[in-house]
């Protein structure tokens, strides 16, 4: 039955107040609950404000705690789960200043009121790095090759404007951000002659001085400074980039939630682990758990509580007989540390991984560098007598939390990242072994506690003869090929397999096949490699080595090309992922699209057909195609923790404060912008179920600040590393 009403003039006039009240004052119909969450509107000379980032910051817990979440088309925000303890509130937007704090506590509904920015200068100054960074201006394509200090100034070994960009990143976005206010102005230039010496300077002191004056220098020192300079000089002359746009749609979903985890200024967490990545549901509500490279702690953020603590990694050997990663003397002062030691790191943890039984297991040095004679030749190990070792970097161990105690495990191959295979052993794979790929056996090292049985490694050799097998004696490559040669010689003998040395930085193993792992290397141009164990390690070890499609390579353009994988991953499907971090592209391989597999034309450049490509968001650098971005290194989502559904790859934008998700079947990148405090380095990534039942409150995904400076954020000198998670709601309001 339909029924009809007819208003009279003083109802007419009660409904028009309430969609005024609705539009203009949301806070007189959605105020807060009190259930763990502050409510509230943003808005400014504008009207509301949309896309704006409220941040919530409290120090009444154990450690530091913040919650960020973004205003919906209303300009109205939510913020949710938060302890009944104070916070300082307040909003920043870009085209915006930052708005007073005011203290609120669960229960409060706000009205926010922003500024807007005067000038461009006014607005930039929370630009990401990225946006900052592309205003630096590379050679042009045209200069290259370099002809030296007597050419062009650019260095001979530089053939390439690509390669040249793919230094700026992998020598010096490895370790921090380059556009950060740090280092993008210079605040002590009145102490010198000019920009360039200034920036001569600044590259030489601290503890990794030695690293950053090498890495100018392999530009072509001068010009390199040069350049350095000139991207100063415009900046400080108000040069300002263009203004990226605010999150929309399901980024505006987003909910941040952040602690402080490690030593102040001098906290270097490289990686974090929260569940194990073979089952999301291992660890649920518990600790995660990261690596503090620097100074040699396994540091714990219990995110239930909001407490974090810190355990010293132990070494097996006498600590004067171990060396440390970083300089310990003969460097410049800082003017941040002066002549302190920031990083003091002789077991130099790297990459924590998670085992079905919650152990946390680790990439760390427990010894001096030569192997003992068990690695080399003439030992009755199986893999040495097939290929002898003879000394490694870090080796492993792992940390039992219901033990509370650490065990460590010598490996003959060095080690860097790790991978549990979905087989009945848990057999952990590891990368970082250079010549060689090892794993251990984790079911017979808990059974037997022998570790010398329970591991094997194998060397990586393609079969370039064809024959389906691998057989010594066989040809020997570098596998660094020059820079415009090939990952193997063109003059191998074709009736010989061939051994190369791909560099294995990045590892992955296959779902679709637990006897295989997929590897990276980040040489220019790059490459990724399958290992395929077999059978009968270390025998039946076949390598197959893909090189990344790029500008050395004739009539391929732009879209089908890159550079400079980091990061691998892999979904369900077995297809993988890398991020390049040169480039700044997702770039996907599909083995499958591959016609040949082996034999003497599979050397690396066979199958192009299996990559795609995939720019990521974000400005390009001045007068190039390349985008500004860095990408450490990527994950896939494989079990949609984060709640954006199941195997979505995620980039890291380790330059640009940001994880940039692709989403599987629309290619859509989701942006999810870490506002403040600006410099969010991010390395590993790690996502957990803690309640498969709790919706987007049961679920997330963690990162860390894993910058090798602190004071390179927007905290400065004081900064402490910090935890991150990331969780997607179904809209800006949902709690």
């Amino acid at each position: 039955m339909r029924r009809t009403f007819v208003l009279s003039g003083v109802t007419l006039l009660a409904m028009v107040a309430l969609v005024w009240l609705s539009v203009n004052r949301p806070l007189a119909l959605h105020a807060a609950s009190g259930n763990g969450e502050i409510t509230g509107v943003v808005t400014s000379a504008n009207g509301t404000e949309a896309g704006v980032w409220v941040i919530a910051e409290t120090n009444e817990s154990d450690t530091q705690l913040r919650k960020i979440v973004v205003t919906g088309d209303d300009g109205r925000f939510l913020l949710p789960e938060l302890p009944d303890v104070t916070f300082n509130i307040w909003a920043r937007g870009y085209g915006l200043l930052d708005t007073t704090p005011v203290t609120a506590s669960p229960g409060s509904a706000l009205e926010i009121t922003a500024t807007i920015a005067s000038t461009p200068q006014q607005a930039a100054q929370v630009y990401p790095a990225n946006y900052w960074y592309s205003l630096i201006e590379p050679p042009k394509a045209s200069e290259f090759p370099g002809t030296g200090p007597t050419g062009n100034g650019l260095n001979e070994a530089l053939q390439t404007q690509g390669q040249y960009i793919d230094l700026q990143k992998q020598g010096c976005m490895l370790c921090h951000q380059l556009g950060t206010k740090i280092t993008r102005e210079i605040r002590d230039l009145d102490q010198f002659d000019s920009t360039i010496a200034a920036w001569d300077h600044r590259v030489q002191f601290g503890q990794r001085g030695g690293q950053m004056s090498n890495t100018m220098s392999r530009f072509g020192r001068q010009r390199g400074l040069e350049m350095f300079a000139d991207w100063s000089d415009r900046i400080s002359a108000g040069e300002v980039p263009q203004a990226p746009p605010r999150p929309a749609g399901v980024e505006r979903n987003v909910v941040i939630t952040m602690w402080d985890w490690a030593p102040e200024r001098f906290g270097y967490v490289h990686d974090e682990v929260a569940t194990d990545k073979r089952n999301p549901r291992v660890n649920a509500n518990g600790p995660i758990y990261g690596v503090d490279v620097g100074n040699d702690y396994l540091t714990i953020v219990d995110p239930e509580r909001n407490e974090s603590t810190m355990l010293k990694v132990p070494l097996r050997a006498d600590a004067s007989t171990v060396p440390t990663m970083f300089a310990q003397d003969g460097f410049q002062p800082s003017p941040f540390s002066g002549m302190d030691v920031p990083h003091t790191n002789r077991a130099n943890p790297h990459n924590p991984m998670m085992d079905s039984s919650g152990r946390v297991w680790l990439t760390t040095q427990i010894r001096a560098r030569p192997n003992p004679t068990w690695c080399q030749e003439g030992s009755d190990h199986p893999s040495a007598k097939y290929f002898p070792l003879t000394t490694s970097g870090r080796q492993t161990g792992f940390y039992d939390p219901k033990t509370q105690k650490f065990v460590l495990i010598d490996t003959c191959f060095g080690t860097h990242h790790l991978q549990f295979a979905e087989d009945e052993r848990d057999t952990l794979f590891f990368s970082g072994g250079g010549v060689a790929v090892g794993w251990l056996d984790t079911k017979l090292y808990d059974e037997s506690g022998d570790e010398r049985a329970s591991q094997s490694w194998c060397p990586t050799v393609i079969d370039t003869n064809g024959d389906g097998e691998i057989t010594k004696p066989w040809n020997e490559s570098s596998g660094s090929g020059g820079f415009r040669g090939r990952t193997v010689p063109e003059d191998i003998n074709p009736s010989l397999d061939t051994r190369i040395t791909v560099g294995s930085y990045g590892i992955i193993t296959d779902p679709t096949d637990s006897k295989a792992v997929w590897i990276a290397s980040t040489r220019f141009p790059g490459r990724i490699a399958r290992l395929h164990v077999g059978d009968h390690p270390p025998q039946t070890c076949v390598t197959e080595v893909y090189e990344v499609p790029s500008e050395i390579q004739a009539d391929i353009g732009y879209e089908d090309s890159g550079f400079g994988p980091r990061g691998i991953d892999i979904d369900r499907h077995g297809v993988v992922w890398t991020a390049l971090s040169g480039s700044s592209q997702f770039a996907s391989f599909d083995r499958a699209k591959c016609t040949t597999l082996n034999g003497p034309t599979a050397t690396g450049q066979h199958c192009n057909a299996g990559w795609t490509f995939y720019p990521t968001p974000g400005p390009n650098l001045k007068g190039t195609t390349v985008r500004a971005d860095y990408h450490y290194y990527n994950w896939v989502d494989q079990h949609g923790t984060l709640g954006l559904g199941p195997n979505v790859p995620i980039a890291n934008g380790s330059n640009s404060d940001s994880l940039l998700a692709l989403m599987p079947d629309t290619k859509e990148w989701v942006v999810l912008r870490v506002p403040y405090p600006m410099g969010f380095f991010s390395r590993g990534l790690d996502g957990r179920i803690d309640d498969p039942d709790g919706g987007w409150k049961g679920r997330g995904v963690y990162a860390n600040y894993g910058a090798a400076v602190t004071w390179h954020t927007e905290e400065g000198y004081g900064a402490r590393p910090e935890l991150v998670k990331f969780q997607v709601r179904p809209d800006p309001l949902a709690n």
